[in-house]
């Protein structure tokens, strides 16, 4: 997708962005600096949204890692128009609308070692303007403007994997449970849909349920009724269970989530709302059913351009919950995040 800019490039010599100088919400502020330029094979982008996942909380609030450096650009995900190429920059059009990918340099693969993702360690996209390495960015799928694109690097990559980027990847008339409606649950309900999957998607809010089901939902559970849902989901599906769980609770979840598996099932390992901790974990029913507990971190640029093939094949559209504007929003926008009210993706408009 091309945009038309309308920014006077030329004009622009100081650029915004919002930097975190210690840990806790309190300690984001509103930075001025120098336009940046882009180098051999890199572009400057002037970033038009951005959209939050839980992580960008963990970040700030020096719950993810806290011996991180600082200063620190936060938020992984975002979309922009490229305005300026470098010397040898030429994969993308000038006007482009681009997504950067989560993990500078993992293009395919295994990720490096040393891999780290944007917005902690790697700085963030927080920003009026960035500057990327063309090879670390994804044009965005022609249907969706930039706010709907802003929300694919992280929440749309990783349910794509968790579906997708294993060594069986879910087929027409698989089963899938999915915990959440979160942005990561609602684009693995969307994705698993189009592949023409029975679906389950649990929550604990009636609202959200109806309205998942009117997305295509086969089936839901509300867990905070049925604390033993893993045996109702598996009796949903046959008594037989679910060929993945889209696994995004962690500790408090993880062990319905066993029970809602089939033998020689996948449970997706991808989030840890609940806590990353899990006291009681009985082993045996793990390996004497042959389940795979399958780590999901985001995934390659590869990963993510197999995605928006299907996006822009099946003209899936990402579920956006709320826009706010401005860079001064983003305190609000993390506050919504966190309170847990959000159906879809919460997004801050940088530029309109």
């Amino acid at each position: 997708m091309t945009i038309t800019y309308t920014d006077p490039l030329t004009d622009v010599q100081d650029v915004r962005h919002v930097e975190l100088s210690r840990w806790g919400e309190a300690n984001l502020s509103i930075t001025t600096a120098a336009r940046p330029h882009p180098g051999p094979r890199q572009v400057l982008v002037q970033m038009k949204a951005i959209s939050l996942n839980f992580r960008d909380l963990l970040v700030i609030n020096g719950l993810y890692n806290p011996k991180m450096p600082l200063p620190l650009v936060p938020v992984s995900d975002g979309a922009g128009v490229i305005v300026e190429r470098g010397p040898g920059a030429h994969k993308f059009e000038q006007g482009a609308l681009v997504m950067p990918i989560h993990v500078p340099g993992w293009t395919g693969g295994r990720p490096d070692s040393d891999a780290t993702p944007r917005g902690g360690p790697a700085p963030g996209v927080l920003a009026e303007y960035v500057v990327f390495d063309e090879r670390e960015l994804v044009e965005a799928p022609g249907h969706l403007d930039a706010i709907e694109a802003s929300t694919l690097p992280c929440a749309a990559v990783t349910a794509w994997n968790g579906l997708f980027g294993g060594s069986e990847p879910v087929r027409p008339g698989d089963r899938v449970v999915i915990l959440g409606t979160g942005g990561v649950g609602l684009f693995a309900l969307q994705f698993a849909k189009s592949a023409g999957a029975e679906v389950i998607i649990t929550s604990k809010d009636d609202a959200k349920l109806s309205r998942a089901a009117a997305l295509g939902a086969d089936h839901v559970i509300n867990y905070s009724h049925d604390p033993d849902w893993g045996r109702t989901a598996r009796r949903l599906f046959s008594d037989v269970g679910a060929d993945v769980v889209i696994e995004l609770g962690g500790a408090a979840t993880l062990n319905q989530s066993l029970r809602a598996v089939r033998r020689g099932g996948t449970v997706a390992m991808i989030g840890s709302v609940t806590g990353a901790d899990v006291e009681r974990l009985s082993l045996p029913p793990i390996f004497m059913r042959s389940v795979t507990m399958r780590g999901v971190a985001v995934g390659s640029r590869d990963l993510f351009e197999d995605m928006n093939r299907a996006i822009s094949r099946e003209r899936i559209r990402p579920i956006v919950h709320r826009v706010f504007s401005g860079l001064g929003s983003f305190r609000d926008a993390l506050a919504e995040l966190a309170s847990g009210s959000h159906f879809g993706k919460v997004v801050v408009e940088v530029a309109a």
